[in-house]
């Protein structure tokens, strides 16, 4: 059995985080977005939040209210005996006032306990309130295991913070298993999809949403990309769960706008965007998500890294995060017989299969913002379309899919083993396990692809399913209707959990309780399962 590591002193960790972002609980009267208070001292009222943690560093993130010098400090205890002191970023107005620092000389497979304090630029001495949090450090030793959660998608189709229900409550659910991250699959936002102060609800009862200036409108300028990621940080379960479990984050289309690609106009017909040049939306949403997310590579306030990347989770665990919008070609019916850039893009395939190639670990995640044979269709601009990968014809490969024949044919002949999909994007879950014996293309080995989500948004029917790679379709739930709201159930998330002993992989499908729906044990060391 896998050797969890205690936690000493964990949930007085959040106690002293959630005091010091007490001025942002949410209101009990609907309302706009309750504004803090601006004293004499910088405040940290957003919380914080850890992310890409290594065994021997991570980054910590923060957002003052004010120009502020980012201070962390770090120890093996609560107490904050024997501290270790780590000078930040200053953090102005062109970064929104957010900054990460990057905490370096850890120790492997710990408990680190961080608290973060802003100072005043121009006298170091007057500092606020201190804001805390605690994450582990990835074990060396295979025998301590890895657990983590997965899903996406949040505040979509209108459906924003409830004070009715509690606001994000998935999270206290996801939070109560102890993971060691979180892998946000992505829509870590919508900034396509304004908060409205009510909507109706099919029972002829009313949904309210706590809203804000910026979520009043589809997003254009930098400021309204910010304010759409500080909207989710209005949240406590939200602001509660980040100052506990680390993360993992990629994007996909919805930080942007719905189906976006590289080079595409709006249409004139849209009249909700003034700017129509995709390419400017997504750069501004680009820098506003590489300030509100401690992503190792992206910098704050530069315009190059990338949103790809790998992340070693010690002797079990590789998690290949993959971009699926920056580098993609145009949506189309998805037919062309030759697509060398598809979804990935050359540059990233390749990078894909040489990380592969040189991974080490029992168990190979990719983390897909999108799912692999799942047919999703794209009619934002009238013609039939595909959004993702399959497109919906059972034969050979073709389109989008031609790139993905090529790194699974890869994969088997490399004999490469452990490789796990999973995905978000489709708002049910699902499991699915691919079979050449199935298939029209037939090179590859078998494999899984796990679905789930939403966080906090509509849930939609299952999709079709594709069977140019034999998909079978083990499990899924899935409302029978369109839309359906948060109240009305059908949001999900994942757990995975490598044994330290065994190395078996267990994957579970859960509810927004926590309410395991389906398990899935797969044993280590195999080309295919």
């Amino acid at each position: 059995m896998s050797q969890r590591r205690p936690l000493p002193g964990r949930r007085g960790v959040l106690r002293g985080s959630l005091a010091a972002s007490a001025a942002l609980t949410l209101p009990t009267a609907l309302g706009t977005a309750p504004a803090f208070a601006r004293s004499g001292r910088p405040g940290a009222g957003w919380g914080v939040q850890a992310g890409d943690v290594t065994s021997h560093s991570g980054l910590v993130w923060v957002r003052s209210d004010r120009p502020a010098r980012m201070i962390v400090e770090t120890s093996a205890t609560e107490s904050f005996r024997h501290a270790h002191r780590r000078h930040g970023p200053l953090l102005g107005r062109d970064t929104d006032f957010t900054g990460t620092t990057r905490l370096r000389g850890l120790p492997p497979g710990e408990q680190i306990h961080y608290r973060v304090l802003l100072a005043d630029p121009d006298d170091p001495r007057r500092t606020g309130e201190p804001v805390t949090g605690t994450f582990r450090t990835v074990p060396v030793r295979r025998r301590d295991g890895v657990r983590f959660v997965w899903s996406g998608d949040l505040a979509g189709q209108g459906w924003g913070i409830n004070p009715d229900l509690g606001g994000y409550r998935i999270y206290d659910a996801m939070g109560a298993l102890d993971p060691d991250f979180f892998l946000c699959s992505g829509d870590n936002i919508y900034a396509d999809g304004p908060i409205a102060e009510t909507a109706a609800l099919p029972d002829g009862g009313t949904w309210r949403n706590i809203t804000t200036e910026e979520k009043s409108k589809v997003a254009e300028t930098l400021a309204e990309f910010r304010g759409n990621f500080r909207y989710n940080l209005l949240d406590e379960n939200l602001r509660r769960f980040n100052a506990q479990v680390p993360s993992i984050v990629q994007w996909d289309d919805h930080e942007v706008r719905n189906n976006w690609y590289p080079g595409q106009v709006i249409a004139d017909t849209d009249d909700r965007y003034t700017e129509k040049r995709v390419d400017v939306l997504a750069a501004r949403a680009r820098r506003a998500f590489a300030e509100y997310f401690p992503v190792s590579s992206l910098r704050p306030g530069a315009r190059e890294g990338r949103v790809h990347r790998v992340l070693h989770q010690g002797p079990l665990l590789d998690v290949f995060v993959l971009d699926m919008r920056t580098y993609r070609n145009a949506n189309s019916p998805g037919e062309q017989a030759v697509d060398p850039q598809g979804i990935l893009g050359r540059e990233q395939l390749e990078w894909l299969k040489r990380e592969l190639a040189r991974s080490r670990a029992v168990w190979k995640v990719i983390a897909a913002d999108m799912p692999f044979g799942l047919v999703v269709p794209d009619t934002t601009e009238g013609a039939p379309h595909i959004e993702a990968i399959a497109q919906g014809d059972p034969g050979a490969p073709l389109g989008r899919e031609l790139q993905i024949a090529e790194l699974l044919r890869f994969v088997k002949h490399r004999r490469i083993t452990g490789t796990v999909w999973l995905t978000a994007d489709v708002h049910h879950t699902s499991a699915q396990h691919y079979q050449p014996s199935r298939a029209a293309f037939g090179d590859f080995e078998p494999f899984w692809e796990f679905v789930s989500g939403p966080l906090n948004a509509g849930a939609f029917p299952a999709s079709e399913l594709d069977g140019t790679f034999g998909p079978e379709r083990v499990f899924v739930k899935a409302p029978t209707a369109s839309n359906v709201s948060p109240a009305g159930g059908y949001q999900f998330f994942g757990e995975v959990d490598i044994d330290g002993g065994s190395a078996e992989m267990t994957v579970r499908l859960r509810e927004q309780d926590g309410t395991v729906l389906f398990t899935k044990v797969l044993r280590p060391g195999r080309v295919g399962q």
